[in-house]
């Protein structure tokens, strides 16, 4: 059986490896699609982090093969979308043995629900593989408490900026301002609904943010009324801009890796009673995303479907152009 895994920096094979053996209480899950992320090429240049071969893919859908004798409420045949996990449910392809990379995969202690949900009718299993990304954006917007009325800026429109703005439009926030230096992701940033796009390399983001939005009154000047932000460029500058020229009373959900300390200006912090939270992972309830991905199409999104003994070249995709959407991995099958 092939599984992706990642051997050392920047060491990533596609693996011969043993079919799973699974116990009464996991399951088999055929893999349809599984896509690839920003966190999968850390992995790759970070070596893993288990010192032992580690399995890639977090973003995964497919069709059950088999059933542990323990396990109730899935059957063989039933299209499923695969929890990744947490530390209390056992992760899967972020420092784990399994990974979603590979053609079967073991969902160990799969009896203990919350993970594996129904797709739903209707929906390919490469679009239902969009769950995970769309729940990592879902989350990033909760933590910014964004209410109809507000206006709000999204800087960075890959996979998880686009997600977090398809949240946001959803949600009925109609007054999204969009920020990517690229165009196809500006243009898939107002096909999800952003009211208006912004390139950084051709404008002042700040002036053209206080243009849309309008003002707010601050002792040293007046700000853009932008109310809240999201973070999801992972540029170390942006962050610093935010507080320097957020509102008073602004908030701004981190949401992009950011490996090394940034330097942070708390006097403007203080000052503007500005709210500054991380986002990792999901909603408490993952089947959030779920339902948004039944509301709404956004199989537009995937803008590079590769076979499994591609992902080398998918990898180069994701890693070496702006101009692309989610790189999604197939398998075959009902995808």
């Amino acid at each position: 059986m092939k599984q992706i895994r990642v051997h050392g920096p920047n060491d990533v094979r596609l693996d011969d490896v043993s079919p799973p053996r699974p116990g009464p209480r996991d399951v088999l899950v055929r893999i349809a699609a599984c896509g690839i992320c920003g966190t999968d090429v850390s992995f790759v240049h970070m070596g893993g982090m288990t010192g032992r071969p580690m399995a890639l893919g977090h973003e995964m859908a497919g069709v059950v093969e088999w059933v542990g004798d323990e396990v109730t409420g899935v059957s063989v045949g039933d299209r499923v979308i695969v929890h990744p996990g947490d530390d209390r449910l056992g992760r899967l392809g972020s420092g784990a043995p399994q990974g979603g990379l590979t053609p079967i995969l073991l969902v160990r202690e799969a009896a203990n629900g919350r993970r594996l949900f129904p797709v739903p009718d209707g929906m390919p299993l490469s679009v239902a593989a969009l769950a995970e990304p769309l729940a990592v954006g879902m989350q990033a917007v909760n933590q910014v408490d964004v209410t109809r009325g507000e206006r709000v800026a999204v800087f960075g429109c890959g996979p998880i900026g686009l997600m977090s703005i398809a949240t946001l439009v959803d949600r009925g926030i109609d007054d999204v301002v969009a920020i990517d230096p690229s165009r196809t992701r500006r243009q898939l940033a107002a096909s999800v609904g952003a009211g208006h796009v912004l390139d950084p390399s051709a404008v002042d983001v700040w002036g053209e943010l206080a243009r849309i939005h309008g003002t707010a009154p601050f002792m040293f000047g007046p700000t853009p009324a932008t109310d809240a932000f999201v973070e999801a460029s992972g540029s170390d500058r942006v962050l610093g801009e935010i507080l320097q020229h957020g509102r008073f009373g602004g908030r701004m959900s981190v949401v992009a890796l950011h490996y090394q300390p940034v330097p942070t200006n708390y006097l403007q912090l203080l000052m503007k009673q500005f709210t500054i939270r991380g986002s990792f992972e999901y909603p408490p309830r993952f089947e959030d995303a779920i339902e948004l991905l039944a509301r709404r199409d956004l199989s537009e999104l995937i803008t590079h479907t590769l076979p499994l003994e591609e992902f080398h070249r998918a990898l180069a995709i994701l890693e070496g152009s702006d101009n692309c959407g989610k790189v999604m991995i197939t398998m075959g099958g009902d995808s």
